[in-house]
C-alpha cells in the first residue's frame, strides 16, 4: 500500500488499520509512533431548500486517526509552505 493512499490529509485516513497507519506515519514523517486511536465518523443525511425545491443528499462516512508520537518529537506540517 502506498503511503500517500493512507495519509490523505494530516488528520484523515481511509481504509487502513492501526498498524498500517503507524507504519505510514513513521515512514512518511520520520517519527516514532507510540499510540494510534481511530474513529469512524458516520455519514449524515443533508437536506436544503433551494429555488428548484428540496435537494437531498448524503455526506460520506470517514475514518480519522489520532496519532501520538514519542515524547520530544513533533511533526511539522507547515515546513514546506
Amino acid at each position: 500500500m502506498k503511503l500517500s493512499a493512507v495519509l490523505v490529509k494530516p488528520i484523515l485516513t481511509e481504509k487502513a488499520n492501526k498498524l498500517e497507519i503507524k507504519k505510514a506515519v513513521e515512514d512518511f514523517y520520520g517519527v516514532t509512533v507510540v499510540d494510534v486511536n481511530t474513529a469512524v465518523v458516520p455519514g449524515k443525511n443533508k437536506t436544503r431548500f433551494t429555488k428548484a425545491g428540496y435537494v437531498q443528499g448524503r455526506k460520506p462516512a470517514y475514518k480519522k486517526a489520532l496519532v501520538t508520537v514519542a515524547e520530544g518529537e513533533t511533526i511539522d506540517l507547515y515546513a514546506s509552505i
